[in-house]
């Protein structure tokens, strides 16, 4: 790798990586990072093959970890507080597991060990990118993606905004297809498990209640499998938990981050 992520930081204070799910971008955390970097120095950043960084993504949540890893050593950051969601969430637990000293405090949200349902969601998606790639129309990812990261209430409530994701679609390049494909495939075959026992920091995970794709049954297994980390609990929401209802998602960071400064 001979240049760090795209990324963009913004705030002082103790620095805080925010780690993107599959299909994000650091211009999804928009409103998260606005509250947050009014206490610390917010980290965003792309994996390789998301939209500002490209190339092609690395095959395993834990080479993405060391992608985060040097892009610490490039900012001068010896350890920060790290928050990641969906795919960010799997990378921030690896992180933490095999470069235990980045790592200050951990908020692994909207994310369990491979499922059936993980398994069974996936296979939707690299169909649905399969379709796209081999000529289709773009708007078939969004389909196949509403459903399952978003609760039925979201949809309702947001259906013609979310509908506008078509244009945007349409408007990427081909190779972020090709790239999102490959971090989809990541997905259904890590293993946690290996990694959650070696995971030392406080750790906060962070849950949807209808979470379709990461069920509420897997967060619950993979908080116990961490010694010492707590679960909550949104309720009324699905898997894009800082889309749907990003003023819970940074009062439980926010308040999980000040009990962590009060330990310290």
């Amino acid at each position: 790798m001979s240049a760090p992520l795209a990324h963009r930081v913004d705030g002082e204070g103790e620095p805080l990586v925010l780690l993107n799910g599959g299909l994000m971008t650091v211009a999804s955390w928009e409103p998260i990072a606005a509250v947050l970097s009014e206490r610390f120095r917010v980290v965003r950043c792309d994996f390789r093959g998301q939209f500002l960084t490209g190339g092609a993504a690395p095959s395993s949540v834990e080479d993405h970890a060391a992608d985060v890893a040097a892009l610490l050593d490039a900012l001068a950051i010896d350890a920060a507080h790290v928050i990641g969601t969906s795919f960010g969430g799997a990378v921030a637990l690896a992180l933490a597991a095999l470069r235990p000293g980045r790592v200050r405090s951990l908020v692994a949200a909207t994310i369990t060990q491979t499922t059936d349902a993980l398994r069974r969601d996936a296979a939707a998606l690299h169909r649905a990118t399969a379709e796209v790639l081999a000529g289709g129309d773009p708007g078939v990812l969004v389909d196949a993606m509403l459903p399952v990261f978003y609760s039925e209430g979201y949809l309702e409530a947001h259906g013609a905004e979310l509908d506008a994701r078509r244009g945007q679609f349409a408007a990427l390049p081909r190779w972020w297809f090709a790239a999102a494909d490959a971090i989809l495939a990541s997905l259904e075959r890590f293993d946690l498990a290996p990694h959650l026992p070696r995971i030392a920091c406080p750790t906060l995970v962070l849950a949807a209640a209808d979470d379709s794709i990461m069920p509420l049954e897997g967060a619950r297994t993979l908080a116990s499998a961490i010694r010492g980390a707590r679960l909550a609990v949104v309720g009324g929401c699905g898997h894009v938990l800082v889309v749907e209802q990003p003023d819970r998602f940074v009062s439980e960071c926010l308040a999980f981050l000040a009990s962590v400064e009060v330990k310290s």
